[in-house]
């Protein structure tokens, strides 16, 4: 039966003709394979971030090796991005919440901790930790990776821990079979 027919009899197959086309040239954000549950790929841009390379690898990386159901990668050049990162000359900065394909967040790294000798890696996998719904823990020790500025300029660890990777891997669960979060705020992380 030619297509036409098939929207004239008034299935769903304009529907179906829309969502292919609209899928395909879209990259997929997530994906299933076999019995494992959905990966959520969300893509970084970190163009507007020079000098900020190696750190923001660094804390991607971090991220990727501690949870399992999200993956940063980098966006290609132009492409869309849920992560926009930029650097600034102020107080590393970032929108809370768990961001979702097709939305959109920014992390901004600020060259005023890294003057003050916080450490650059730490201060990118600490903003991303806000991009993927994480709030703040000060005061925290340096075993929190959110406990940020508080934990001194002596601290180095750009690993989230246990407490930390297990809040991601739960905003992230079943490919957000929950309701969006409304609760989105930018936080400064100044002292």
């Amino acid at each position: 039966m030619p297509l036409t027919a098939w929207i004239k009899a008034g299935t769903s197959a304009t529907a179906l003709v829309l969502a292919m086309a609209g899928s395909a040239s879209a990259a997929p954000a997530i994906e299933q394979t076999g019995a494992q549950a959905a990966v959520v790929t969300l893509r970084y841009d970190d163009s507007r971030a020079p000098g900020w390379d190696a750190a923001i690898a660094a804390g991607v990386a971090s991220w990727n090796a501690g949870v399992t159901n999200v993956k940063l990668v980098e966006a290609a050049p132009g492409g869309a991005a849920e992560i926009v990162i930029v650097a600034t000359s102020g107080w590393p900065q970032a929108t809370l919440r768990p961001v979702r394909p097709g939305r959109q967040v920014r992390v901004g790294l600020g060259s005023q901790a890294v003057n003050d000798g916080y450490n650059k890696t730490r201060i990118a996998a600490h903003e991303l930790g806000h991009s993927l719904g994480l709030p703040d823990t000060k005061p925290g020790p340096c075993s929190q990776l959110m406990s940020g500025s508080r934990a001194g300029t002596a601290c180095t660890s750009a690993v989230p821990n246990a407490t930390e990777r297990s809040r991601v891997q739960s905003n992230y669960a079943n490919a957000f079979t929950s309701s969006d979060v409304t609760d989105v705020r930018t936080l400064v992380d100044a002292l």
